[in-house]
């Protein structure tokens, strides 16, 4: 039989940390006298890469090793401002305790660096249900990219197409389809509307069960 896999993003899908990422970004421009807008940041920022982010707003040219100082600077400040607020989207550890019952295979693919997928991760006491664990190191084009879909797919020895991804913005939705997976928009970021066009929506994990995913993958059993 095909192994079925769930992949999740992490921000904004594993744990509500956009507007901390906002919080944390906001400090850090205004240390630099870097200006931003809200709408830039919704445009620039959610489900970006550093690198992406770094030489948009700081609008001038920046060696590899400046992006990844002052990304490492960043986010060093985002989990410093997110570590007492750390919990799971409601009904996450129930509904990934559910999938892996069911033989599910479980994945994490985000575009964020390694230092924060483990901060949530251990933080959470997520990582003994994983199966995949993949941050932007692991990868050489991020998302809209669909390789570390690709990658987890093959981590998690399946198929894109044997996928559910769990997304929540217009670069990760993007990704996920890119890759040829099933995708299910978190609506914790972005409206339905500002995404591409997903099977299913979900605000938590109490608006989607087992019985969901088996119907999106078409898992038929006798």
């Amino acid at each position: 039989m095909d192994n079925y896999a769930v992949i999740f993003d992490m921000d904004g899908v594993i744990a509500h940390t956009n507007p901390y990422h906002s919080e944390a970004f906001r400090q850090f421009f205004d240390n630099y006298n870097v200006p931003y807008t809200d709408q830039e940041f919704e445009d620039h920022m959610y489900g970006k890469h550093n690198d992406y982010i770094m030489r948009y707003f700081f609008k001038r040219e920046l060696s590899d090793e400046e992006v990844k100082r002052l990304a490492d600077e960043k986010e060093a400040l985002f989990r410093e401002i997110y570590r007492s607020h750390l919990e799971p989207i409601a009904g996450l550890p129930e509904f990934l305790a559910a999938l892996r019952s069911e033989g599910m295979h479980i994945g994490v693919a985000t575009s964020a660096p390694r230092a924060n997928l483990d901060f949530i991760l251990d933080g959470l006491a997520l990582r003994p249900l994983m199966d995949s664990v993949l941050a932007s190191e692991d990868v050489t084009a991020h998302k809209p990219d669909p390789e570390i879909y690709l990658k987890s797919a093959a981590n998690l020895d399946t198929r894109p197409a044997n996928c559910v991804i769990f997304e929540d913005s217009f670069s990760g939705v993007s990704a996920a389809i890119n890759a040829g997976a099933k995708v299910v928009g978190v609506l914790t970021s972005h409206t339905k509307e500002q995404l591409p066009p997903c099977q299913h929506y979900v605000r938590n994990y109490y608006q989607v069960d087992v019985a969901k995913i088996k119907q999106m993958l078409a898992i038929h059993h006798a």
